[in-house]
């Protein structure tokens, strides 16, 4: 584990391989042990940097609203630490929304973009209203809050095929700190659409869905990417593909940094 201070808080990296540069960042409730399995894959032939983003995993809180353009300035940091021009970034869930506040605000370091399991759109007010009730749950039931999240994520075929690692996915959540959690739901709530993204930007661009994602609707989120140069890749399971398909996302992220 590696670290450095950003704002007079510790934050956790891993630099793994030489090559191309790819930064691999999770979602919320997750830290950077979720990649574990793609760093050793991965590192064979690329240089590939996890990060634990504010309040997740070894990586301390930083205020009351962890925002997603506060994220992509600590992943920046880290990357001026390492003295890396460009790379690609990969982001699951709200390690995307990371990504899409980085791809806007560095724009020059941008060598390619994954949304995995995510999204360019901002909340409905549907979803804002859900992260408040969220927030309100976990303030009432840390514990159960957590482990029903994480249950939710997968899809029901899922949740008793893959049962020791959705209970080491609610492991790693239990370690995230209850005023991070809160923080990072305000953080995600109040996200900029960055859609424009897909759309202006000239770097290659992978988008990959659960067609039974219970978190993202599939057909919706499919409509982000017409009329734009985002290749699409569709699994048939839920919000995890790291787990879920693993096998074929490793194969998929092999060959997307290949081509960039």
């Amino acid at each position: 584990m590696e670290t450095l201070l950003y704002k007079n808080t510790q934050i956790s990296y891993s630099d793994t391989g030489k090559g191309t540069a790819v930064v691999l960042l999770h979602g919320f409730l997750e830290n950077k042990t979720m990649w574990d399995v793609y760093v050793s894959e991965l590192s064979r032939k690329n240089r590939i940097i996890t990060i634990d983003l504010l309040g997740h995993g070894e990586t301390e809180s930083l205020g009351y609203i962890q925002t997603m353009e506060e994220n992509a300035d600590v992943v920046h940091e880290v990357l001026s630490k390492l003295r890396i021009r460009k790379a690609i970034l990969v982001g699951h869930s709200m390690g995307g929304y990371v990504a899409l506040a980085f791809a806007e605000l560095y724009p020059e370091k941008m060598k390619g973009l994954v949304l995995l399991n995510s999204t360019s759109k901002e909340d409905s007010p549907e979803r804002k209203k859900n992260r408040d009730r969220a927030i309100k749950a976990v303030k009432k039931d840390y514990e159960t809050f957590i482990r029903l999240s994480i249950a939710n994520l997968f899809s029901e075929e899922s949740r008793e095929k893959h049962i020791v690692e959705i209970e080491e996915v609610k492991t790693q959540a239990l370690k995230t700190p209850l005023q991070s959690i809160i923080a990072s739901l305000e953080g995600m709530k109040i996200r900029k659409d960055r859609e424009v993204l897909l759309h202006t930007t000239n770097y290659p661009k992978l988008l990959i869905l659960g067609e039974k994602d219970p978190v993202l609707n599939y057909e919706e989120n499919k409509k982000q990417i017409e009329d734009t140069a985002v290749e699409l890749v569709t699994f048939p399971d839920g919000h995890v593909s790291s787990i879920e398909n693993q096998t074929e996302l490793l194969d998929v992220l092999t060959s997307f940094i290949k081509i960039s």
